[in-house]
């Protein structure tokens, strides 16, 4: 009896063995083909994630009520080009998403600026995870101390309009793969990077001149989720 029992826990130990090397080295790294739209009047997605927040930026800052002030564009975006006006929105990366970025308009990469962390902090506690994970609901961590502190990409895109994408990582990520240099041209809808394990993408947008089309809690596709359209000033889903 013993021995029955010892073998169904080495079986299981197995098992979970090769899930756990299945899920971090091939559902992790899966690419599914993404449709691009391939409209200048239209910002897609960056990536798959929960929307957690779209704000208003103003005098190059954003209201963040967390921390009961404002935090300047550039501590994001760890780069002194900035926006006066414009929108920011924060998308969060669990796990189980796809985590490849695409470019959200066509354009030119004008700056791609890394930034080295000394060490990376963990973005989310176990509540928050569960909440993002399981309980599909959207928790807004703009003004997280990772948020301002940890590793990060900014890829600078001018096309129909000017943007940032600014790629977080999270404490478990080993690195942020980028695929495009300065000057590179790139079409709506192409990958861009990759980030490894949990991780968040900051939009930023230049101007006000947009039609917000979700709100935080939304599930979002890279590539093929509408964020805004060019060309209206509504802004809808925006806070100040």
């Amino acid at each position: 009896m013993i021995y029955w029992i010892l073998g169904v826990i080495v079986v299981l130990i197995g098992l979970n063995f090769l899930y756990q090397h299945w899920k971090r080295n091939v559902w992790f790294f899966r690419d599914p083909p993404r449709t691009s739209l391939g409209d200048s009047s239209v910002i897609v997605s960056p990536c798959d994630g929960m929307l957690m927040y779209v704000k208003k930026i103003e005098n190059g800052q954003v209201e963040c009520e967390k921390l009961g002030t404002k935090i300047k564009v550039e501590e994001i975006s760890k780069s002194e080009d900035k926006p006066q006006k414009g929108l920011l929105f924060g998308i969060y990366m669990s796990p189980f998403d796809v985590h490849f970025n695409y470019t959200p308009i066509s354009g030119k990469v004008t700056k791609v600026v890394h930034t080295q962390a000394k060490l990376n902090l963990p973005m989310v506690d176990l509540w928050e995870y569960i909440q993002f994970c399981w309980l599909r609901r959207a928790v807004n961590l703009l003004g997280a101390k990772y948020q301002l502190v940890n590793e990060r990409n900014t890829i600078f895109i001018e096309g129909a309009i000017k943007m940032a994408m600014v790629e977080i990582a999270d404490k478990v990520v080993n690195k942020i793969d980028c695929f495009v240099s300065e000057n590179d041209y790139i079409n709506q809808g192409q990958k861009v990077s990759f980030i490894k394990r949990g991780s968040q993408v900051d939009l930023v947008l230049w101007g006000d001149d947009y039609d917000v089309l979700v709100q935080p809690g939304l599930h979002v596709t890279g590539a093929e989720t509408v964020l805004a359209r060019v060309g209206h000033q509504t802004d809808h889903g925006a806070e100040a």
